[in-house]
């Protein structure tokens, strides 16, 4: 990097600091406080009823305050980030930095506490004192020996989990990274030898993790500044330290390197010389995890060792050994059962949970957050990374069961099962709301074609689909294409083997395809020709043949190309008297909860029969959802003040649904604020018939409906269910190119079940 990189970048991270207000961190009110009445339940006098039930039973204090959800990061800055001991105060945008890392990956509040006490037992003092206001401490960047001590103290005085991250959480994600390596290196715990630099807090925790994990004690060659760490030695020593002595005249890495399997590095830069790579044991683990400058340079390794298996602390390598893995996990684990430590059992199954995950198939989420990246289990993808959204589920639940099984969860989960379904829930925002349909898909089995088979998140979504789901995923593309990017991407699936595949240049059924085609296009202007060239080229015309022929339940098109495009063939082929287009629902699901919003591609300017046969299929498809549906038609007009097109329409249109008894709630014409804010529309008409706050929109043209439904995704952070395609009896969706391998297995889901199913 030059000077100058260093100097923007620095830049950026001072501004990044700085702007648009300073620091990392807010705090904000999870009640209401807007009047008088709010006030005397937050505060006095209301406040007394939770401190009284707390003061009965201290168990109370998880249910009427944020305690069960709070943590401490606790420093006195004395041995800061490979910064060293920097003071407590200079240490707080790490610790901030530290208290994001858990509300973004675990939704974990935080207080960073920096405090001015380099005793250690004083510390413990302050640390103790502080358990009434936190679930959970984890004490950050305090110097070894004092953060053994520390921790030590604390442990036995507080009946909360106390967790030195730099110890344990390097060791727990150390020792998942350790476990697949000898997975692919094809060598066991029990077998091999191990030389080790560094006898800091982060090292020594190490060793004992892999102990744990199998590693028999003897194998273990521990290195620090002075040398080797051998009975009799004197200088630099702890009883931490002292328990990994040798009895041996080696004294230095190079006496003790030949034949190691494993070199494990949290010292400092250059420690590990190529010519100590040579004397290793072949397919040698090197775990060089000094920051920001490794002990080996990946690329010094490999020029020794060409299949060495190589992690190191920095993200600009594979198998970047990151505490965010797990810190944020364990803890949202242990706070959820209530338990009383974090105990071996717990960050042993952390250990499991994320080596498991990694040599599970890549999340989709996780594969388009490092794009580029080869994400398949092997030597370069030892551990997730951070960004994979299964971390929370697979590893808090297994924390959570581990804790329970060793009798330390005061309060434990009845069901698991739903506990991490929940939350998956917090990760996915769709998660929730699909529930009810996937709970509907799973009761039948649906044959999904997918025009465009060949993209990487169909492909993702087709194994989404066939864990997740009972539905059958058909494919349309070339069966090689889809092998090489199935094995590219790391995916299980294959063509044939595990889904079906119609190939557009080579397929026994082409001439059915184009006969078919043409029959029902030939008084259209499609001439035998032109039918067969559309089946050789448009796989959005082959999938709605495929549905129209009963070898497929429903087509989903659109990840390339424009709606009414894919419309105009769906349309072509799937059409009858029964089923016709009538509305495109997309489901936005924001902080506050979901808002449906049609007809956002379909018709640009529909008429009132088309509008209120739109409303009529949005409340059957809310109710899919659990919702019940709060229908409000939307306009500049309001309540009849204009009198031009839109408002007329919509006027009209509710005239058509007022002729007939409605099992829905619907009102209009109105603005979108009227339809939001219940106060603002009883000002504005007091009798009406609606309650509470609308939770479908619909929009008099599309230009409004698909603007509301962008500004909602970009300017919201809200995240699109859709579009659903109404009116076509289930058997054709047309997606938009935004869509995501998630977006895609939900638009499955609703694919998957029959319209007789819900209604």
């Amino acid at each position: 990097m030059t000077d100058s990189q260093k100097d923007n970048l620095r830049q950026a991270a001072l501004q990044y600091h700085e702007f648009p207000k300073p620091g990392k961190l807010e705090i904000r009110a999870t009640k209401p406080l807007a009047n008088g009445r709010d006030l005397a339940r937050a505060y006095s006098p209301g406040v007394a009823e939770a401190c009284l039930e707390i003061k009965e039973d201290p168990a109370n204090a998880s249910r009427y305050t944020a305690r069960a959800n709070l943590v401490a990061v606790v420093t006195n800055g004395t041995a800061v980030l490979g910064l060293g001991n920097i003071g407590a105060l200079a240490s707080k945008p790490v610790m901030e930095g530290k208290a994001v890392l858990f509300k973004k990956f675990a939704n974990i509040d935080c207080f960073d506490i920096e405090v001015n006490e380099s005793d250690p037992e004083k510390l413990a003092d302050i640390v103790c004192a502080l358990e009434p206001t936190f679930g959970a401490i984890n004490l950050e960047d305090i110097k070894a020996p004092d953060c053994f001590i520390v921790e030590k103290l604390c442990r036995e005085r507080m009946n909360i989990p106390v967790f030195h991250d730099d110890q344990h959480g390097t060791a727990i994600v150390v020792g998942a990274a350790a476990t697949n390596a000898l997975h692919v290196a094809g060598k066991k715990f029990e077998d091999i030898k191990i030389a080790s630099t560094g006898g800091g807090a982060a090292g020594i925790a190490c060793l004992n993790m892999l102990l744990k994990l199998g590693v028999k004690r003897e194998n273990i060659w521990l290195c620090d500044i002075h040398g080797l760490v051998y009975k009799g030695r004197v200088e630099d020593m702890n009883p931490q330290k002292a328990a990994f002595a040798q009895d041996s005249d080696k004294r230095t890495l190079d006496d003790v390197i030949e034949g190691a399997d494993l070199f494990l590095g949290l010292s400092g830069p250059k420690v590990l010389k190529p010519e100590h790579v040579a004397k290793m044991a072949k397919r040698p683990i090197i775990f060089a995890l000094a920051n920001p400058t490794p002990e080996i340079m990946p690329n010094e390794a490999r020029e020794v060792a060409p299949d060495a298996i190589i992690a190191t602390g920095r993200s600009d390598f594979p198998n970047q050994v990151n505490n965010v893995l797990c810190f944020p996990f364990i803890f949202r684990g242990a706070l959820d059962v209530g338990a009383s430590e974090i105990n071996d059992a717990m960050q042993i199954a952390c250990v499991e949970g994320i080596a498991a995950l990694a040599r599970a198939t890549t999340s989709a989420e996780a594969a388009a957050a490092y794009r580029g990246e080869q994400l398949t289990f092997g030597a370069d993808y030892l551990i997730p990374k951070p960004f994979d959204p299964r971390l929370s589920g697979i590893v808090s639940t297994t924390v959570a069961r581990a804790a329970m099984d060793t009798g330390v969860a005061a309060r434990p989960i009845d069901d698991l099962t739903a506990y991490k379904a929940k939350l998956d829930a917090s990760v996915y925002k769709s998660a929730l709301l699909m529930r009810p349909v996937f709970q509907a898909a799973a009761q039948v089995s649906r044959r999904i074609v997918f025009a465009e088979g060949e993209d990487e998140r169909v492909l993702r979504a087709a194994q989404a689909i066939l864990e997740e789901t009972s539905e059958q995923p058909i494919l349309i593309g070339r069966p090689t294409v889809i092998e090489q990017r199935c094995e590219r991407l790391g995916l299980d699936i294959r063509p044939e083997r595990d889904f079906n595949i119609v190939n557009p240049e080579d397929d026994p059924r082409y001439r059915d395809y184009w006969g078919s085609y043409h029959e029902i296009m030939k008084r259209r202007g499609v001439t035998p020709d032109l039918a067969k060239a559309v089946m050789r080229t448009n796989t959005t015309a082959i999938g709605a043949v495929m549905v129209h022929r009963d070898e497929a339940d429903s087509l989903i098109c659109g990840t390339f190309g424009e709606y009414r495009w894919h419309l105009n063939y769906v349309t072509q082929v799937l059409s009858d008297a029964e089923h016709h287009p009538h509305g495109a629902l997309s489901l936005i699901i924001l902080e506050d909860g979901p808002l449906f919003i049609a007809d956002t591609h379909v018709r640009p300017f529909p008429d009132p029969e088309y509008l209120a046969e739109t409303a009529i299929g949005a409340a059957r498809h809310v109710r899919r959802f659990g919702v019940t549906p709060n229908v409000a038609f939307c306009s500049q007009s309001q309540f009849g003040n204009q009198g031009e097109d839109s408002g007329k329409r919509l006027r009209e249109a509710i005239s058509l649904l007022d002729q007939k008894e409605r099992d829905f709630c619907y009102e209009g014409e109105m603005n979108v604020d009227a339809a939001l804010d219940p106060e603002l529309r009883a000002r504005l008409l007091p009798d009406n018939r609606m309650e509470g706050s609308a939770n479908v929109l619909i929009f008099s043209n599309a230009d409004a409906a698909s603007a509301s439904r962008n500004i909602l995704k970009m300017k919201a952070s809200g995240l699109e269910v859709g579009p659903i395609l109404m009116g076509m009896g289930n058997r054709a969706h047309i997606v938009t190119p935004s869509i995501t391998a998630r977006g895609l297995l939900n638009m499955a889901a609703i694919a998957g079940t029959p319209v007789a199913h819900y209604g």
